[in-house]
């Protein structure tokens, strides 16, 4: 069956009308063209009066090898459209290869009534069904997309579609996936209420990544445990991530805060994080601004790009930044609290004593301060960006009174609580916890030390 988008009309005004008759809503499946390649018709947008919505929804694909190919191998691709808003749903989504928007890379087949394979003409103004798996020389462009079963009319919160990809009968080298989705209001209108979402992903074959960089884990840089948020810092373990080792330095701030080291850099669902150290083996970087929910880390480097590694992104991950055992905490003069004499003129803190503690996690601020800057970039020296939400500490099980707590002005993403040791509390070694909004930081393992 082949979809007609125009026919009969001569030269200029064929060139012109087709754009104009290619853009229609359709709940049988979009136009050809509208899954966000580069240089073809754009996306869902085009055709639902509204541009890429940053309203809070998403669309995801999830991989079930991570970002990595093996040639002729049949993958089944699992599609995610969030939204809150929205009662109706749609997509489209292609193959080609990496740095040739114009070759398709390996084939698309729906596997339920809820999608459908097209193949277009490469000017868009025809395309056909296929259930083969193949396009022909006449129709050489291939994407999916839903039917109008798939729409599901009345469903709410989030929707799936799944469908197969057959890779490359070889290794085509990187191959890149586009898909735009559309997250509809079902008012029947192609209008701002439509929610157009887009993403991106790029899939290596599997002998390239066996030489390139490899992500084992990406926790919370200060706790090392899994609950990271926007904005905090996290740490990024593995193998070769990097052949160097160094910590930026002013040289690397020449266009802003550094997304590259030597090279390597972190991705955050596409989103750049800022990068302060690197080495072989071990990453910290301070997280992008992104939306919480799942989130998928690679790490790229001159080797090529490391399989993905799904995170989950909280409103709060509190915790403490650490020197062994014992929290960063300093008294008024800058010396640490630990035992007397343990890191340089570290002592004890006193009960009724005030205290800075440091860490990262704790939530919003206001006024806000967005990832990569500091507060004193972003609002001023003189203006404090204190937290949304105060958390509560407590020093061996005794609620300490907070002071303050907000980001400090000169750093990244690095919070400092100001506290007073509580008359309660007991002598020694005790242990120390944050809590904001229901999120604690770990409640073993880190010390404050009480004289």
């Amino acid at each position: 069956m082949t979809r007609a988008l125009s026919k009969n009309l001569p030269g200029a005004i064929l060139l012109a009308a087709a754009a104009a008759l290619s853009l229609h809503a359709y709940s049988t499946g979009p136009d050809p063209g509208l899954s966000g390649v580069p240089n073809e018709l754009g996306t869902c947008a085009a055709c639902h009066g509204s541009g890429i919505s940053t309203s809070g929804g998403s669309v995801k694909i999830a991989f079930p090898k991570g970002n990595v190919y093996a040639p002729g191998e049949v993958q089944h691709w699992i599609v995610t459209i969030s939204d809150s808003s929205a009662r109706r749903w749609g997509y489209q989504a292609t193959v080609r290869k990496s740095g040739s928007t114009s070759t398709i890379a390996g084939g698309l087949k729906a596997t339920d009534a809820y999608s459908q394979v097209i193949c277009s003409a490469t000017n868009f103004y025809n395309a056909t069904l296929t259930t083969s798996g193949t396009c022909s020389g006449s129709y050489p462009l291939m994407y999916i997309e839903q039917t109008s079963a798939g729409t599901r009319p009345g469903t709410t919160g989030s929707i799936t579609f799944g469908f197969d990809w057959t890779a490359p009968s070889s290794d085509i080298g990187a191959v890149t996936v586009y898909i735009a989705a559309n997250a509809a209001n079902g008012n029947g209108q192609a209008d701002p209420g439509d929610h157009i979402y887009t993403a991106t992903y790029t899939l290596q074959p599997a002998a390239a990544v066996s030489n390139g960089p490899v992500i084992t884990s990406v926790v919370n840089g200060a706790s090392f445990q899994p609950a990271i948020e926007a904005g905090s810092w996290v740490t990024i373990e593995g193998q070769r991530l990097s052949t160097t080792r160094r910590t930026w330095t002013s040289a690397d701030f020449v266009d802003g805060t550094p997304t590259s080291l030597d090279g390597v850099s972190v991705s955050f669902g596409g989103t750049p994080a800022y990068v302060y150290f690197i080495s072989p083996t071990q990453i910290n970087v301070q997280a992008p601004n992104v939306n919480t929910g799942p989130v998928d880390v690679t790490v790229t480097n001159a080797s090529g790009t490391s399989s993905a590694v799904t995170v989950t992104v909280s409103d709060y991950a509190p915790a403490f930044f650490q020197s062994g055992v014992y929290a960063i905490v300093t008294h008024q003069d800058g010396t640490l609290v630990a035992p007397a004499g343990l890191i340089g003129d570290s002592k004890p803190a006193a009960r009724g004593e005030t205290v800075v503690l440091w860490g990262t996690g704790f939530g919003a601020v206001s006024p806000s301060v967005p990832a990569g800057q500091t507060s004193a970039q972003a609002l001023g020296p003189s203006t404090i960006a204190y937290s949304v939400v105060p958390p509560s500490i407590t020093i061996g099980g005794v609620t300490a009174t907070v002071v303050g707590a907000g980001l400090n002005p000169g750093a990244l993403g690095l919070y400092q609580i100001a506290v007073t040791v509580p008359n309660g509390a007991s002598s020694g070694d005790q242990p120390l916890v944050a809590n904001v909004a229901g999120a604690s930081s770990p409640p073993n393992g880190v010390l404050f030390s009480v004289q």
